[in-house]
């Protein structure tokens, strides 16, 4: 288990962390939630000894492994596959002395350990996490030096999940992926076998694989049993009786105050009020959790145009000579809120481009109003901000008749208040530079706003403010982006770019969510490689009304299996989040207790199993 004893830890004389305490059990996922600028990163820095503890310590079991992607990822010419098999150094180390070894009982000693680690079956293992990640056969046998620095993170986080450390730290891990592969990566993490610690801002990630939240607040670690929702409930209820009680004790000081004042000059009551006094300096003030101011993002209004305010006709685009997507018939009106899906390579930033007027139409036509305004946001306009220029200075350029009241009024509107306004970019944070990026993107009012992936970097409260600023927008929205709690929020229609083509997907995520994770055939890269063969036998007989109602009842049982286990799990990680368990005197009930727990996990993974393998047929049975 991981143990945080009493820590305290300062920068630059600002405390971060304050005599805080925290236990984590084996074997548990737990998600780290905070402000940005709490001190979220520093908490896993002190935990891998990077950081030394003004007070207090760390405690791990003798022997663990702690494992972190890394920021620095090679761009050199070894393999993707070969980078994250090289990640196990014990595998490596033992292939690597196999070969060299003359004696016949150390070779044996070899053997046996490499048999012990499955080190025969680690290449599929780490194609299956590399493949999960968004990387093709092909792309896998290609050099690091092939890919941009968000695929090399992709490679980093690779390599992590693939060495399988004890102690599992993920820093914001879904900011690299798409929509695919953060929903490959909430799956693998139910799954894996160790204890997990995520910082994430990711809701349905937290809502899905973590069965407790580690709340950083005022300097202070809380612990909360139950996924993100529940802990937003929790901590919901614990501020209303907190204020209410506030409220309570203010009420009741003021009117000690208020005896003190009338009657301390009075012989006759000075012993009373003396004793009020007393009472008053006793009593300990009840502190409710201060909230941050607001956070807010204000999109300008366009004025309407007549629908539709684009529309294409059998339009085919791409690069040069090569087309990505054909036979394209789409219409936007400027009500519309629409999510693009597909795998990534898919051709969802080249659709983007096109309706943005940043690629030409090949074939077939685009129709636009005269008029149409577009802002496109996407993160390489982060990262091409002027590092050298304040934020004001950014709107001067883009602005220049403006007057600066205005254009810090403009920046106040998207949460850069007086103290960031004259901060150079370069000393920003992520989610301070994304709000940068989208008043760029919208201060011309567009009529159709084309997001890719908005959130990265944005913590939970200010991705709630752009569900609420994007509802309430009235011009068009285009969605690519890995959250699906924001596009559930904002979108109501969804288009699936696949195959080089793109289509209205007719059900709605959870359904996509589904199909993803059961690797249906019929969706994905996996369509486009078997578009054009002919298939191996013949197809299956379609299957009667009443074998489909049987297949929904397996589903439904293995549902409520798997409801049932999950209940089970959470009783058993309440019971282990309490302290005084972990006291000497009650270590064989602990044992016991994590055997149950690790029991429990066992059944739930065969439980799972068995559901997604009654999904499979029944999404079988549905297709024929």
């Amino acid at each position: 288990m991981l143990r945080i004893n009493d820590i305290s830890y300062s920068v630059e004389g600002r405390p971060l962390l304050d005599h805080t305490s925290a236990v984590i059990p084996t074997g548990h996922k737990v998600g780290l939630v905070g402000r940005n600028g709490t001190g979220k990163t520093t908490l896993f820095r002190l935990i891998r000894g990077e950081l030394t503890l003004d007070t207090g310590s760390i405690e791990l079991p003798r022997g663990w492994k702690i494992g972190g992607v890394s920021q620095e990822v090679p761009g050199n010419e070894v393999s993707l596959i070969d980078t994250v098999l090289a990640a196990d150094v014990e595998r490596a180390a033992l292939l690597a002395e196999a070969d060299h070894a003359t004696d016949a009982h150390r070779i044996a000693d070899i053997q046996t350990r490499l048999a012990d680690i499955d080190a025969w079956s680690a290449e599929s293992r780490a194609a299956a996490i590399l493949k999960g990640l968004g990387f093709t056969d092909d792309e896998q046998l290609m050099p690091c030096s092939a890919f941009s620095g968000g695929w090399r993170m992709r490679v980093a986080l690779a390599a992590v999940l693939f060495s399988e450390p004890d102690l599992l730290l993920l820093d914001e891990p879904t900011n690299y992926l798409d929509l695919e592969g953060a929903l490959w990566l909430e799956n693998y993490l139910t799954r894996y076998p160790h204890t997990v610690l995520i910082v994430s801002h990711d809701r349905e990630l937290l809502n899905r694989s973590v069965g407790g939240i580690l709340h950083l607040e005022n300097r202070q670690l809380t612990y909360y049993t139950g996924v993100y929702d529940s802990f937003a409930r929790q901590r919901a209820a614990k501020i209303a009786l907190l204020s209410s009680a506030a409220k309570k004790q203010d009420a009741r000081r003021a009117h000690l105050q208020s005896f003190v004042d009338r009657f301390k000059a009075k012989a006759s009551k000075a012993k009373q009020a003396q004793s009020r006094v007393k009472m008053l300096e006793k009593m300990e003030t009840i502190r409710v959790p201060e909230d941050a101011a607001r956070t807010v993002f204000t999109f300008p209004s366009p004025e309407e145009l007549s629908p539709p305010i684009i529309a294409t006709e059998d339009a085919a685009t791409g690069y040069g000579d090569t087309i990505v997507l054909r036979h394209m018939n789409l219409r936007i009106d400027q009500d519309d809120r629409i999510a693009l899906l597909g795998r990534n390579g898919e051709g969802k930033s080249t659709l983007s481009k096109m309706l943005s007027g940043k690629l030409e139409v090949i074939s077939g036509r685009m129709i636009a109003s005269s008029k149409l305004r577009i802002g496109f946001f996407a993160q390489h306009q982060v990262e091409e901000l002027r590092v050298e220029e304040t934020p004001l200075q950014h709107l001067i350029r883009v602005r220049p008749e403006e007057l600066q009241a205005k254009l810090r009024a403009r920046l106040a509107g998207f949460g850069l208040m007086a103290a960031q306004v004259e901060t150079e970019v370069g000393r920003l944070s992520g989610g301070q530079k994304a709000r940068l990026s989208l008043l760029l993107a919208t201060i011309d009012a567009p009529h159709l706003l084309i997001l890719d992936e908005p959130t990265n970097h944005l913590d939970i409260e200010s991705r709630e403010a752009l569900v609420e600023a994007l509802t309430a927008y009235t011009g068009a929205v285009i969605l690519v982006s890995h959250d699906m709690h924001l596009l559930s929020m904002v979108a109501d229609r969804l288009w699936l770019v696949n195959g080089g083509q793109v289509a209205p997907y007719d059900d709605d995520l959870e359904t996509y969510r589904k199909m993803l994770l059961a690797n249906d055939k019929a969706s994905g890269k996996d369509q486009g490689k078997d578009r054009g063969k002919s298939p191996a036998k013949a197809a299956a007989p379609k299957p009667t009304r009443d074998e489909i109602l049987a297949l929904r009842a397996d589903v439904r049982k293995c549902e409520e299996r798997v409801s049932k286990i999950n209940e089970m799990r959470d009783k058993l990680a309440a019971k282990l989040a309490d302290p005084s368990l972990y006291e000497d005197s009650r270590i064989g009930e602990l044992e016991t207790w994590n055997r149950k727990y690790a029991e429990v996990m066992d059944g739930l993974g065969r439980a799972e199993a068995l559901w997604m393998g009654a999904l499979e047929k029944l999404d079988e049975a549905e297709s024929r």
